[in-house]
């Protein structure tokens, strides 16, 4: 954890509450600011969202907030009325041990659907989480955990910027394994800086950031309920403008995209992760188009995962995508191997090939086009047997 560089001003616990009933198994994160900050948010495109995604709807852009409070294991989606009532107590609970208001909390859950909210844990959890707040490393490594399901590992990103003469420091964690489509899924992230920034550009510079990382992933291209990127400014002073807040955006959209290839790769059962980048289309949103068919294709991810290199399902799922181009138009390379160019199939070794797929954690595929500018990468993973066993019991 050396490497990490955190905010200034923020503090952080993850503890176990019982909740997930697992031993030792931490799953209830704060984290607090104690200066009101600026607050932004992104959420899931369902039109079935968990209660703590309205109750932060209602609640960001700020420029009041002082914290966050996460559980997992319960997604508090699905609810009724009782579940928007325990999101907002979960609030309660956090602002009142810390002397704030309870709308200068936000909050957010993942885990099963459907199920109420055990508040009696909450109502002993949350103030035990708030006496264990810390600005260190242990802090934040302890919250990172307390936000994981099916994760294996937690998921880390920091930079660190000179603006002018001020050095200021993003730090952003997040968590998702599964559920997880374009447009977010169930996936949670956080970013904290202690930059000055105004709530307008701040939510400006997320929901851009968003589109170009965590909306360009995809495991199993399900959109969840609960999917929460947030981010939180606590600087002082004059808010950033001009170059310098350019310099600020693209080191919050480097934050986002490393978590984001986190989360791909950390896929359910997951053996590879795949980037697929697709170039030469008229459009990058054209681009993305293609990218997310191919990614979202269970032909495509069973390929990869068997080692088979039967580069038809992406040509195919290419053409399926219904961006329009001719077959001339386009060339396909796997790896350092061009499988086809210009609409015709180039000879190759098929076990040198299946060797490439089978070795090499990270697969890469490019498809190159003729037609334009637009280009996106996206981030996906194969589809193994470990992930049709971890999702056919996961409530059993």
């Amino acid at each position: 954890m050396e490497e990490w560089q955190l905010a200034q001003g923020f503090s952080y616990s993850g503890i176990v509450s019982k909740l997930r009933n697992e031993p030792n198994r931490r799953d209830l994160a704060v984290i607090y600011s104690k200066s009101p900050a600026a607050a932004a948010g992104v959420f899931t495109q369902n039109r079935v969202a968990a209660a703590p995604v309205h109750i932060c709807r209602e609640r960001v852009p700020s420029s009041k907030i002082h914290g966050i409070v996460i559980c997992s294991g319960n997604a508090n989606a699905c609810t009724g009325d009782q579940g928007m009532a325990d999101a907002r107590r979960m609030t309660e609970l956090a602002a009142n041990k810390l002397g704030c208001q309870p709308d200068q909390f936000l909050v957010c859950s993942t885990g099963v659907i459907g199920r109420p909210l055990p508040m009696a844990i909450m109502e002993a959890g949350i103030p035990s989480a708030v006496d264990r707040l810390s600005a260190d490393k242990a802090g934040l490594n302890d919250a990172a955990h307390a936000i994981l399901t099916t994760d294996t590992v937690i998921k880390v990103a920091t930079r660190k910027l000179m603006l002018g003469q001020d050095r200021i420091c993003i730090t952003g964690f997040a968590k998702g394994a599964a559920m997880i489509g374009p447009n977010m899924a169930t996936m949670l992230g956080f970013v904290m800086t202690d930059a000055s920034v105004d709530p307008k550009d701040l939510q400006m510079i997320l929901r851009n950031s968003v589109e170009h990382t965590f909306n360009c992933i995809s495991v199993e291209g399900h959109t969840s309920t609960n999917d929460t990127v947030l981010i939180l400014a606590n600087g002082r002073g004059e808010p950033l403008s001009g170059e310098r807040l350019q310099q600020f955006a693209m080191a919050v959209q480097e934050v986002c995209s490393e978590l984001s290839r986190g989360i791909a790769s950390d896929a359910e059962g997951a053996k590879h992760l795949v980037i697929i980048d697709v170039v030469g289309t008229r459009t990058d949103a054209e681009a993305k188009t293609v990218a997310k068919t191919i990614a979202d294709s269970a032909l495509v991810k069973t390929a990869i995962f068997g080692a088979d290199p039967n580069w038809g399902r992406v040509v195919s799922a290419a053409g399926y995508s219904g961006v329009i181009f001719e077959e001339k138009d386009l060339s396909l390379t796997m790896g350092p191997t061009l499988l086809y160019e210009r609409g015709r199939p180039l000879p190759f070794d098929a076990k040198i090939a299946s060797a490439y797929l089978r070795d090499n954690r990270t697969v890469h595929l490019k498809l190159t086009f003729t037609l334009g500018e637009g280009k996106c990468t996206f981030y996906t993973c194969d589809l193994t047997d470990e992930y049709v066993r971890l999702n056919a019991d996961y409530t059993t």
